[in-house]
């Protein structure tokens, strides 16, 4: 079958994207689902930076891709051997396949599903193959989802069914930003009720990990970004304090509100000055934990002696170290309750062909979730 999807070519193209269209829309050929494998028809698609990190390439991936990795929509087809989903299935994409039976997945720790992570890495579904084509040539896919696209074939493992009854333009944003942010701090940090915290980095995942900071009962929550809009909207979403990246005093700051260092510490910007700050804000004893993706040559600094010394602990989190298929229907119900408003989090809806304007407002921290949405 065709689909029209966004297809990037190169990475590295300079911005502003509008003018550069690192994406174009195209016609792909789709080929039907293999053994373990779903036809979705994609509802709604979330832009993130882990997309824009493939665009500017600090997050190397082979090309052409096609893009996109959080999204929800309704199953058309599957493949020989799929029983868990059934045509009208409504689901949510999730972007790291878990194979189910490698020493991670065993463990329960799927997020570090070793052939899922092969298969990311080299732009195929979980099985190897590519079931996208451009004029005859293979189309890679991006986290084994592929999402801007009208429809798309994934593995029966890269989705988790939900209630047919929820939007699915808010449920597509399930499937990462809420899964990171709010899984890092409910799984990987574990915050403790009554424990003071702060989120560096306000985008998507950042507000996620601070409306998840919420829900684990910490006393203090404080907001760190560059943006004053974002300091001011972490405000409204409940954060107890603000302080502004940029300015010079901004440890110092975030040290003196809290005591003398927060008990967790979250960077969710991606870069490692971001990551500094936030060790350097965490107190005796306290947790760092970072799930940002800084480019794979950047370094991180830090005094070692600290860790043993101060019983520091500093984490990495993927995925938020979700089991996706019992985590997500958790979040989702939360959701439903009130107690996880991460509707608020969405600014902008877009058509497919305004995927470039949209990476454009992302890199200049001009929006939070802006949603695609597909007829």
């Amino acid at each position: 079958m065709k689909t029209r999807a966004a297809l990037l070519l190169e990475t590295g193209r300079q911005r502003p994207y509008a003018e550069s269209r690192p994406l174009i829309i195209e016609e792909l050929d789709l080929a039907p689902p293999g053994p373990g494998e779903v036809l979705v028809r994609i509802a709604a698609a979330g832009l993130c930076h882990s997309d824009l990190s493939v665009i500017d390439g600090n997050r190397p991936r082979p090309t052409p891709m096609a893009l996109g990795h959080e999204a929800a929509g309704v199953v058309e087809e599957v493949g020989a051997g799929v029983t868990r989903f059934v045509p009208g299935d409504h689901v949510v994409l999730v972007f790291v396949p878990s194979c189910g039976v490698c020493r991670f997945c065993a463990r329960g720790r799927p997020a570090l599903c070793e052939p899922g992570a092969a298969a990311n890495g080299a732009g195929t579904l979980l099985g190897g193959d590519r079931r996208l084509s451009h004029r005859g040539a293979p189309v890679h896919h991006h986290l084994g989802v592929s999402a801007f696209a009208e429809h798309a074939v994934v593995s029966e493992h890269s989705l988790v069914k939900i209630p047919a009854e929820l939007d699915l333009g808010k449920a597509a944003l399930f499937g990462c930003a809420v899964l990171t942010g709010v899984g890092a701090v409910v799984n990987t940090a574990r915050v403790a009720p009554g424990s003071s915290v702060a989120v560096i980095g306000l985008g998507g995942v950042g507000l996620c990990a601070l409306l998840g900071a919420r829900l684990a009962g910490a006393r203090q929550i404080i907001a760190v970004d560059l943006a004053d809009d974002k300091l001011d909207f972490a405000i409204e979403l409940g954060a107890t304090a603000r302080v502004n990246a940029g300015a010079e005093s901004a440890a110092e700051t975030l040290r003196e509100l809290s005591g003398g260092g927060v008990d967790y510490a979250f960077e969710m910007a991606g870069s490692v000055p971001a990551l500094e700050l936030a060790y350097r804000v965490t107190a005796r004893g306290g947790v760092t934990v970072t799930s940002g993706l800084p480019h794979p040559e950047h370094k991180l600094s830090i005094p070692a002696v600290s860790l043993v010394a101060e019983e520091r602990t500093l984490r990495g989190s993927y995925i938020g170290a979700c089991v996706p298929s019992i985590d997500l229907p958790n979040y989702l119900s939360l959701y439903q309750q009130g107690h996880l408003p991460v509707d608020r989090l969405l600014t902008h809806d877009l058509a497919l062909e305004d995927v470039n304007q949209g990476f454009d407002r992302l890199a200049a921290g001009q929006a939070i979730r802006q949603v695609i949405h597909f007829g």
